[in-house]
Protein backbone atom coordinates (compact mmCIF):
# COMPACT_ATOMS: atom_id res chain seq x y z
CA UNK A 1 0.00 0.00 0.00
CA UNK A 2 0.84 3.46 -0.73
CA UNK A 3 2.44 5.70 1.98
CA UNK A 4 3.21 9.28 2.82
CA UNK A 5 5.14 9.57 5.75
CA UNK A 6 4.07 12.46 8.29
CA UNK A 7 6.09 15.06 9.68
CA UNK A 8 7.31 14.41 13.55
CA UNK A 9 8.33 16.75 16.51
CA UNK A 10 11.78 18.02 15.88
CA UNK A 11 14.62 19.27 18.37
CA UNK A 12 15.48 23.19 17.67
CA UNK A 13 19.12 21.99 17.09
CA UNK A 14 18.03 19.10 14.53
CA UNK A 15 18.60 19.70 10.84
CA UNK A 16 16.53 18.58 8.16
CA UNK A 17 16.27 14.85 9.13
CA UNK A 18 13.81 12.38 8.21
CA UNK A 19 14.63 8.42 6.83
CA UNK A 20 12.09 6.60 5.07
CA UNK A 21 10.50 3.48 5.96
CA UNK A 22 12.75 0.24 4.52
CA UNK A 23 9.89 -1.91 3.08
CA UNK A 24 9.66 -1.79 -0.30
CA UNK A 25 5.89 -1.61 -0.53
CA UNK A 26 6.44 2.19 1.13
CA UNK A 27 6.56 4.68 -1.09
CA UNK A 28 8.49 7.56 -0.27
CA UNK A 29 7.44 11.82 -0.21
CA UNK A 30 10.06 12.92 2.57
CA UNK A 31 11.80 16.61 2.97
CA UNK A 32 15.68 15.88 1.20
CA UNK A 33 18.31 16.19 3.85
CA UNK A 34 21.76 16.23 4.98
CA UNK A 35 22.44 12.41 5.54
CA UNK A 36 24.42 13.19 8.24
CA UNK A 37 21.55 12.69 10.73
CA UNK A 38 18.30 10.91 10.77
CA UNK A 39 15.60 9.89 12.39
CA UNK A 40 12.75 7.52 11.95
CA UNK A 41 9.10 7.93 11.64
CA UNK A 42 5.99 6.02 13.27
CA UNK A 43 2.50 6.69 11.51
CA UNK A 44 1.11 6.88 15.04
CA UNK A 45 2.55 9.92 15.86
CA UNK A 46 0.83 13.34 15.50
CA UNK A 47 2.31 16.75 15.93
CA UNK A 48 1.62 18.12 19.49
CA UNK A 49 -1.01 21.24 19.32
CA UNK A 50 1.26 23.89 21.78
CA UNK A 51 4.81 23.01 19.48
CA UNK A 52 4.34 23.93 16.07
CA UNK A 53 7.25 22.86 14.46
CA UNK A 54 8.09 24.84 11.05
CA UNK A 55 9.38 23.60 7.67
CA UNK A 56 10.86 26.94 6.20
CA UNK A 57 12.01 27.43 2.63
CA UNK A 58 14.02 30.12 1.00
CA UNK A 59 13.39 31.51 -2.12
CA UNK A 60 15.85 29.08 -3.51
CA UNK A 61 14.16 26.38 -2.55
CA UNK A 62 16.57 25.26 0.25
CA UNK A 63 14.85 24.60 3.74
CA UNK A 64 15.94 24.45 7.64
CA UNK A 65 13.96 22.82 10.49
CA UNK A 66 13.74 24.87 13.39
CA UNK A 67 11.37 26.00 16.46
CA UNK A 68 12.28 29.55 16.78
CA UNK A 69 14.42 32.29 14.39
CA UNK A 70 16.98 32.70 17.41
CA UNK A 71 17.84 28.88 17.97
CA UNK A 72 21.32 29.94 16.24
CA UNK A 73 22.91 33.01 14.72
CA UNK A 74 22.85 31.33 11.12
CA UNK A 75 22.76 34.79 8.39
CA UNK A 76 19.37 35.62 7.70
CA UNK A 77 17.86 33.76 4.00
CA UNK A 78 19.66 35.20 0.60
CA UNK A 79 17.42 36.59 -1.91
CA UNK A 80 15.95 35.46 -4.86
CA UNK A 81 18.18 35.22 -8.46
CA UNK A 82 17.39 37.86 -10.61
CA UNK A 83 14.47 36.51 -13.17
CA UNK A 84 15.97 33.97 -16.00
CA UNK A 85 16.61 36.09 -19.42
CA UNK A 86 13.15 35.84 -22.11
CA UNK A 87 11.35 34.45 -19.07
CA UNK A 88 7.43 35.62 -19.74
CA UNK A 89 6.64 38.07 -17.21
CA UNK A 90 2.84 38.49 -15.95
CA UNK A 91 1.75 41.85 -14.46
CA UNK A 92 -0.70 42.27 -12.28
CA UNK A 93 -2.13 45.04 -10.27
CA UNK A 94 -4.73 46.38 -7.94
CA UNK A 95 -7.01 46.74 -10.50
CA UNK A 96 -6.31 43.05 -12.27
CA UNK A 97 -6.38 41.54 -8.29
CA UNK A 98 -9.70 43.16 -7.15
CA UNK A 99 -11.34 41.59 -10.48
CA UNK A 100 -9.91 37.80 -10.18
CA UNK A 101 -8.90 39.17 -13.75
CA UNK A 102 -6.67 36.33 -15.27
CA UNK A 103 -6.55 38.24 -18.66
CA UNK A 104 -2.66 39.85 -18.07
CA UNK A 105 -2.25 36.26 -17.86
CA UNK A 106 -4.05 34.99 -21.00
CA UNK A 107 -2.22 38.23 -23.34
CA UNK A 108 1.14 37.37 -21.41
CA UNK A 109 1.72 34.01 -22.07
CA UNK A 110 -0.37 33.82 -24.98
CA UNK A 111 -2.36 30.71 -23.12
CA UNK A 112 -5.98 30.96 -23.78
CA UNK A 113 -7.30 27.78 -22.46
CA UNK A 114 -5.73 24.70 -20.13
CA UNK A 115 -5.70 22.77 -23.17
CA UNK A 116 -3.91 25.84 -25.41
CA UNK A 117 -0.44 25.98 -23.91
CA UNK A 118 2.82 25.56 -25.98
CA UNK A 119 4.48 22.93 -23.51
CA UNK A 120 8.20 23.13 -24.74
CA UNK A 121 8.19 27.00 -24.99
CA UNK A 122 7.18 27.61 -21.46
CA UNK A 123 9.47 25.35 -19.72
CA UNK A 124 12.09 26.89 -21.85
CA UNK A 125 11.48 30.60 -21.58
CA UNK A 126 9.72 29.99 -18.23
CA UNK A 127 6.89 32.28 -16.47
CA UNK A 128 7.31 35.08 -13.64
CA UNK A 129 4.85 37.17 -12.21
CA UNK A 130 5.36 41.14 -11.29
CA UNK A 131 3.13 42.29 -8.71
CA UNK A 132 2.41 45.75 -8.89
CA UNK A 133 0.49 45.96 -5.67
CA UNK A 134 -0.48 49.61 -3.86
CA UNK A 135 -0.40 48.92 -0.10
CA UNK A 136 -4.28 51.07 1.68
CA UNK A 137 -1.63 51.58 4.27
CA UNK A 138 2.23 52.69 3.35
CA UNK A 139 3.37 51.18 6.93
CA UNK A 140 1.90 47.61 6.41
CA UNK A 141 5.21 45.80 6.36
CA UNK A 142 3.37 42.47 5.15
CA UNK A 143 5.09 40.63 2.62
CA UNK A 144 2.49 40.44 -0.75
CA UNK A 145 1.86 36.46 0.22
CA UNK A 146 0.36 37.80 3.26
CA UNK A 147 -2.61 40.06 1.23
CA UNK A 148 -5.54 37.82 0.99
CA UNK A 149 -7.26 39.94 -2.02
CA UNK A 150 -3.37 38.54 -3.67
CA UNK A 151 -3.47 34.83 -2.51
CA UNK A 152 -7.21 35.18 -4.15
CA UNK A 153 -6.36 36.02 -7.18
CA UNK A 154 -3.61 33.19 -7.30
CA UNK A 155 -5.59 31.07 -6.42
CA UNK A 156 -7.98 31.36 -9.60
CA UNK A 157 -5.37 31.11 -11.32
CA UNK A 158 -3.96 27.73 -10.26
CA UNK A 159 -7.38 26.02 -10.18
CA UNK A 160 -7.67 27.00 -13.56
CA UNK A 161 -3.95 26.38 -14.96
CA UNK A 162 -3.41 23.50 -12.27
CA UNK A 163 -0.19 22.76 -14.01
CA UNK A 164 1.80 26.08 -14.23
CA UNK A 165 4.05 25.61 -11.19
CA UNK A 166 6.01 23.42 -13.49
CA UNK A 167 6.95 26.29 -16.01
CA UNK A 168 7.60 29.06 -13.53
CA UNK A 169 11.24 30.63 -13.13
CA UNK A 170 12.48 28.29 -10.38
CA UNK A 171 15.70 29.63 -10.14
CA UNK A 172 14.36 33.41 -9.31
CA UNK A 173 11.93 32.13 -6.51
CA UNK A 174 8.83 32.09 -8.57
CA UNK A 175 7.74 28.81 -7.48
CA UNK A 176 8.23 29.29 -3.85
CA UNK A 177 6.27 32.33 -4.24
CA UNK A 178 3.78 30.37 -5.93
CA UNK A 179 3.53 28.26 -3.19
CA UNK A 180 3.36 30.66 -0.62
CA UNK A 181 0.28 32.57 -2.06
CA UNK A 182 -1.54 28.79 -1.55
CA UNK A 183 -0.04 27.73 1.30
CA UNK A 184 -0.62 27.98 4.97
CA UNK A 185 3.07 29.99 6.22
CA UNK A 186 4.35 32.31 8.08
CA UNK A 187 7.18 34.95 7.17
CA UNK A 188 10.95 34.79 9.26
CA UNK A 189 13.62 37.08 8.67
CA UNK A 190 16.40 34.31 8.98
CA UNK A 191 14.33 31.59 7.21
CA UNK A 192 11.93 33.18 4.28
CA UNK A 193 8.86 31.51 3.97
CA UNK A 194 8.06 29.26 6.79
CA UNK A 195 5.16 27.24 5.82
CA UNK A 196 2.94 24.88 7.25
CA UNK A 197 4.27 21.26 6.66
CA UNK A 198 1.13 19.25 6.61
CA UNK A 199 -0.49 22.18 4.01
CA UNK A 200 2.98 21.89 2.16
CA UNK A 201 3.12 18.39 1.61
CA UNK A 202 -0.53 17.89 0.42
CA UNK A 203 0.40 21.06 -1.88
CA UNK A 204 3.34 19.35 -3.52
CA UNK A 205 1.35 15.87 -4.08
CA UNK A 206 -1.27 17.30 -5.39
CA UNK A 207 1.39 19.05 -7.88
CA UNK A 208 3.30 16.32 -8.47
CA UNK A 209 -0.29 14.09 -10.01
CA UNK A 210 -1.49 16.94 -11.61
CA UNK A 211 2.20 17.98 -13.04
CA UNK A 212 3.14 14.14 -13.75
CA UNK A 213 -0.11 13.67 -15.75
CA UNK A 214 0.30 17.06 -18.12
CA UNK A 215 3.85 16.23 -18.91
CA UNK A 216 3.35 12.65 -19.95
CA UNK A 217 -0.01 13.90 -22.05
CA UNK A 218 1.90 16.61 -24.08
CA UNK A 219 4.87 13.89 -24.35
CA UNK A 220 7.69 15.92 -22.52
CA UNK A 221 10.56 14.21 -22.55
CA UNK A 222 11.35 12.74 -18.68
CA UNK A 223 8.53 13.61 -16.79
CA UNK A 224 9.44 11.73 -13.76
CA UNK A 225 12.67 13.82 -13.49
CA UNK A 226 11.01 17.01 -13.76
CA UNK A 227 8.18 16.46 -11.56
CA UNK A 228 10.78 14.83 -8.81
CA UNK A 229 13.28 18.34 -9.78
CA UNK A 230 10.07 20.29 -8.96
CA UNK A 231 9.11 18.71 -6.09
CA UNK A 232 12.91 19.06 -4.96
CA UNK A 233 12.83 22.51 -5.13
CA UNK A 234 10.44 22.92 -2.32
CA UNK A 235 12.66 20.42 0.19
CA UNK A 236 10.71 17.14 -1.40
CA UNK A 237 11.85 13.79 -2.75
CA UNK A 238 9.64 11.60 -4.80
CA UNK A 239 10.34 8.07 -5.51
CA UNK A 240 10.27 6.08 -8.22
CA UNK A 241 7.54 3.89 -6.83
CA UNK A 242 5.27 6.43 -7.19
CA UNK A 243 5.55 7.27 -10.55
CA UNK A 244 4.87 3.67 -11.10
CA UNK A 245 1.71 3.55 -9.28
CA UNK A 246 0.32 6.11 -11.10
CA UNK A 247 1.48 4.34 -14.34
CA UNK A 248 -0.49 1.60 -13.66
CA UNK A 249 -3.75 2.71 -12.59
CA UNK A 250 -3.98 6.12 -14.98
CA UNK A 251 -6.98 8.25 -13.78
CA UNK A 252 -9.74 9.32 -16.57
CA UNK A 253 -8.12 12.12 -18.69
CA UNK A 254 -9.93 15.68 -18.23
Amino acid sequence: MASIKPFLPLSPSLKQAILSPSPSSLISCKPTFDSSVSLPISHSNRLPRLVAVSVAFNPSGNFDISLYDDDDDSSKVSPPMPPSDGRIEVVIDNDVISRLDLSPFHSATGITSPSSAETKVFLERTIGFTINYTREDPHDLRELSEFPDIRLWFVRLDATYPWLPVVLDWRAGELARYSAMLVPHQMSMRMGVVFNPEALELFIMKKVFVVYSWLKQHKVPKPRLKTSDMARMLGFGIGDELFDLIDQHQGAPS
